[in-house]
């Protein structure tokens, strides 16, 4: 009966994303849903940001194992990425009216940056993606009682997901995202109000917690836990900012307000939902604390599934897998087609003519879309780490690398190519140095590669320029870069005035 429940809602998720692909009709549509999304659905789209198989499974393992202290990355760095991006990133990204993160670099600054930061940030996506392949995988071997294999499931997950994707891409991305919200809310309430009653009342599993130590968030002791603490809350934080997929639901709101707001109502609801599978695990290991307690030692992604199947009845079951399914598969849809636009746009035109119409991009974005699906899924497959352990490490590259010249080209007018240049070659080769090193060190690599990217950016801007002028940051707003033209469907490439006082869209 689980089954075939589980099959329907995968049945109609899909025809949910191919009815999308008929409101597809050029890239614009394809990449940012054409910039027509309302409030409720930005808010859905960016809350299924993270809402995946790391905060279902990684994170409430990690909890149950570390307690608040372990999940600083996220939800709490998460979360808090979601409502910065909103505030201080969402309005001006969305006047200057670009396809993709990749072009902002290459506005603000010139072509070998944007092709620097684009590798960087499609590379963080491989650990990320994988993440959710892997628990794609474990969930159809679960409910299936392991009849499927787990590296059968990540096939037939990855499938799936193409299934619609490939032919919405954004428009897909964000009607499902706002159904599976609904189901995701809907399925985790229930389930704690009946998981908390087996377990004592909430106050009673709050209470076992808080005894535990698992609610103790600062760190002890002296400077060395602090950084590392620093560290990891960063790494989402602030990492998670220069992503397509953030950027994708932040400027595929119908105008700016809308995509500030709906970042920010996105992330708060993310850190409050994001709460509820944290309570269900430790819930677990009051109900059945030997059963429980050995799998937390064991195998912790386990545990919130297994208490499920065994302490729920079967309405609870579906409604569970149901939302998880839901979690995983939107979160994967958008992080699969971001990279893949970003190859597309930011890479490949680098090598063949720059001048690309609106129907080769989106046959490209659609090839190369299939073809990253295959390289996720063999990393999925040969990869060792957690789901937690991935996600976490996804996005180092990207705080080392690529949040200084996307911070300071927005809020420093000094910020130039030459600073941007420094900033990244400090960036990186400090960060792996460290990682390749010293990854033991007090201070984790990505937080030196962080400070060695602000100081690169900082001095290679002050010192006398020898790489040229990079835009004013006064003529950002005028940029219409890939402007997608809604009557005739193309994409008009035009060229930067520094003088120029027009809008987008003008």
């Amino acid at each position: 009966m689980l089954i075939s429940f589980v099959i329907l809602y995968l049945l109609v998720s899909v025809g949910i994303g191919l009815y999308a692909s008929t409101r597809v009709h050029n890239a614009k549509d394809f990449v940012v849903a054409g910039r027509n999304l309302p409030l409720p659905v930005v808010t859905a789209t960016v809350f299924a940001t993270w809402f995946g198989a790391e905060t279902v499974l990684g994170i409430s393992a990690t909890f149950v194992q570390e307690g608040l202290g372990g999940v600083v990355a996220d939800p709490f760095g998460a979360s808090l990425c979601l409502i910065i991006a909103g505030l201080f990133f969402a309005p001006r990204l969305y006047r200057m009216n670009l396809l993709t993160i990749g072009d902002y670099y290459r506005v603000r600054y010139n072509r070998g940056v944007e092709l620097v930061m684009s590798l960087c940030i499609i590379i963080s996506y491989l650990g990320w993606v994988s993440a959710q392949v892997t628990a794609l995988g474990l969930v159809f071997n679960i409910i299936t009682g392991g009849a499927v294999t787990q590296e059968a499931g990540m096939v037939i997950g990855i499938s799936i997901v193409l299934a619609y994707t490939l032919f919405g891409g954004m428009w897909s991305v964000a009607l499902l995202d706002f159904v599976q919200m609904t189901v995701i809310m809907a399925a985790l309430l229930l389930i704690a109000v009946l998981v908390s009653g087996d377990a004592g009342g909430v106050g009673h599993v709050v209470g076992q917690a808080e005894a535990a130590g698992r609610l103790k968030f600062f760190p002890d002791g002296g400077a060395d836990a602090w950084i590392a603490f620093v560290g990891a809350g960063v790494t989402m934080m602030l990492g998670s900012i220069p992503q397509q997929d953030v950027f994708q639901r932040m400027t595929s709101a119908k105008d700016e307000k809308t995509s500030v707001r709906g970042s920010v109502l996105g992330g708060v609801l993310y850190f409050c939902f994001a709460m509820i599978p944290m309570f269900l695990a430790y819930a677990a290991t009051l109900i059945d604390p030997a059963f429980f307690n050995g799998l937390v030692k064991n195998d912790s992604q386990m545990v919130l599934p297994q208490l499920i199947l065994k302490h729920t009845p079967l309405v609870a079951q579906v409604l569970f897998f149901g939302a998880l399914l839901s979690a995983i598969m939107s979160t994967a849809s958008a992080t699969l087609l971001a990279p893949s636009v970003m190859v597309s746009e930011n890479i490949l035109k680098h090598f063949v003519s720059r001048h690309t119409s609106d129907r080769q991009l989106l046959r490209n974005t659609r090839l190369i879309l299939l073809a990253f699906a295959g390289v996720v899924l063999w990393f999925a497959l040969h990869s060792e780490s957690s789901i937690f352990q991935m996600v976490e490490e996804a996005y180092e590259v990207t705080l080392a690398g690529a949040f200084v010249p996307l911070a300071f080209g927005l809020y420093w007018k000094r910020a130039n190519n030459q600073g941007a240049a420094v900033s990244i070659v400090l960036g990186i080769s400090s960060w792996l140095l460290m990682k390749n090193f010293q990854p033991d060190s007090v201070w984790p690599p990505q937080l030196i590669g962080l400070l060695a990217s602000a100081a690169g950016m900082i001095g290679g801007s002050l010192l006398p320029n020898r790489m040229g002028k990079s835009l004013p940051q006064e003529s950002e707003h005028a940029t219409l870069h890939h402007h997608a033209a809604s009557h005739t469907g193309h994409v008009a490439e035009h060229a930067h005035n520094p003088s120029s006082e027009q809008h987008p869209g003008t």
